[in-house]
């Protein structure tokens, strides 16, 4: 009996291709790492560094360079609406948290998803500077340096173990919602959701905005560790929108997510 291929069948060569890719762009940024490198603002409190492009530079070379008839969205590249019109589209950050990185902390990673129709697929997190590698196959589960990951089974936001601001809690008239739980900070969206994957944590919420190439690659790995990923109201979040900002994220796993989001989205956040 012939055996139908299955989605990670399919996406095999592109899964390589990522994995190769996002290798080699970590090993790149960590030649940077702790030097002098040069950096500007590409807006207030917004940096970039040489370091960011040198990493988009090799990783459009590599993936659009293989799959040259896919849509591309970076952080670091011009957007052109032509990824509007692609069923894949390669989003990418060279860099997440390149002001971790400027400082010279490990709280920092490249971050490289495929998203089909909407759908990240592909997704994978690095950071090299702590040797973490954190991939997912949609539908396939996720792994961390080649070892399955399982997001927490916390159900109780007041032991929960969370990546997020204490302060944002008490703004939006939240800390009752999780009074008692552990606030942590990790600079990088994408390495916090990564950790969340992996059931470090319990669960990141942030009410700043956050890009498509900050959360989508993540996204996948969550969501294939057995987690959740909406907005703090619960609803879904889809990619290679026209607008590519998010105003709200939640991770978490997924007895945590039904909880957190029931408590929370009673208090929409203060504009």
């Amino acid at each position: 009996m012939t055996r139908t291929p299955s989605l990670q069948d399919e996406l095999g060569p592109e899964h390589l291709l990522l994995l190769e890719a996002v290798r080699e762009a970590g090993a790149l940024a960590m030649r940077y790492f702790r030097t002098d490198v040069e950096s500007w603002d590409k807006s207030p409190d917004n940096p970039v560094s040489e370091a960011d492009l040198a990493v988009d530079k090799l990783l459009r070379a590599q993936l659009m360079g293989a799959r040259p008839d896919f849509g591309w969205l970076s952080e670091e590249t011009e957007d052109t609406p032509d990824r509007r019109t692609k069923s894949h589209v390669w989003i990418v950050d060279p860099i997440d948290g390149t002001k971790a990185f400027l400082r010279g902390h490990p709280q920092f990673a490249v971050s490289v998803a495929l998203v089909v129709d909407g759908d990240p697929v592909l997704g994978a997190v690095f950071n090299p500077a702590n040797g973490e590698f954190f991939e997912a196959v949609k539908g396939g589960g996720a792994r961390l340096n080649g070892t399955p990951i399982k997001a927490s089974q916390c159900a109780d936001p007041v032991k929960a173990r969370l990546l997020a601001s204490k302060r944002t809690f008490r703004t939006h008239d939240w800390l009752a919602v999780a009074d008692g739980a552990e606030f942590h900070f990790v600079n990088s969206m994408a390495y916090r959701m990564a950790v969340v994957a992996d059931g470090r944590y319990d669960a990141t919420i942030t009410t700043t905005n956050k890009s498509e190439w900050d959360i989508a690659a993540a996204h996948l790995i969550v969501e294939e560790a057995g987690g959740r990923v909406t907005r703090v109201d619960g609803t879904p979040i889809t990619y290679n929108r026209e607008q590519v900002h998010h105003d709200n994220v939640i991770a978490a796993g997924a007895k945590l997510h039904d909880v957190l989001v029931a408590g929370l989205k009673t208090k929409a956040p203060s504009s």
